[in-house]
């Protein structure tokens, strides 16, 4: 059973202390200058939700664990923080959702096994693409497929839009432009290895303004691409 989390919302639609994810996007979902933050203890909200959001938003406190320092503020004073430079990827998303952005997850029956891919708008959880079923691959493959697959979407569309993935070997991936996978080369993996070869030739060819950050599901939940099957 998922350990009960509480959501501080200090500037949103409703300001206050929420015991779900869902509760607390419906306070920040298209609020500009939103700010959020999810914590173990009601006693560690209440905390901070007294103190005010410039003491804990952006930091250490609270579940996401990372270190903002300038980028927090820069975040509170409205700033997007750091911007990725052209063609590289990062690993590290900010402590509040970019919905102007794609998700993507993989759907895999067994690892390796048959996958399928998907990319969503994070917004409103429309699906923008989908392949599969694939014959044979591993869930890091098709997450990495899937990550080329967007950056390949927003190239054709001029959109300069976020990418998120849940799978940080998928994301590192992408950013050396090579797999690292042990899955053999054979007629049962024929199928995504041509798919493989083909994303890989894309990178090597290709530069991209967008960000590729990790979704951080320990905070924000499932992603929005996600398949339902864990």
């Amino acid at each position: 059973m998922a350990k009960q989390k509480y959501y501080v919302v200090w500037v949103g639609k409703v300001p206050g202390i929420y015991t779900s994810w869902d509760e607390c996007q419906q306070q920040v979902n298209q609020y500009t200058g939103a700010k959020f933050k999810a914590f173990e203890s009601k006693a560690e909200a209440e905390k901070a939700y007294a103190a005010g959001y410039k003491a804990y938003w952006g930091s250490q406190s609270g579940s996401s664990g990372r270190s903002s320092g300038s980028k927090a503020a820069s975040q509170a004073a409205g700033g997007a923080g750091a911007r990725a430079s052209q063609g590289s990827a990062w690993e590290a998303g900010d402590d509040a959702i970019d919905y102007d952005s794609i998700s993507v997850d993989v759907g895999t029956r067994g690892n390796p096994g048959p996958v399928e891919y998907k990319g969503v708008d994070t917004q409103t959880g429309d699906i923008l693409f989908s392949v599969g079923p694939i014959q044979k691959g591993t869930n890091n493959l098709g997450e990495f497929l899937a990550i080329v697959h967007a950056l390949a979407y927003l190239k054709k569309i001029g959109s300069r839009k976020t990418v998120y993935s849940d799978s940080m070997n998928a994301i590192k991936w992408v950013k050396q432009k090579k797999v690292a996978t042990t899955l053999p080369r054979d007629a049962s993996t024929e199928e995504i290895w041509r798919l493989v070869d083909r994303a890989e030739e894309w990178l090597r060819t290709n530069s991209y303004p967008n960000k590729v950050l990790k979704w951080q599901t320990k905070s924000w939940g499932e992603i929005k691409a996600d398949y339902g099957r864990k």
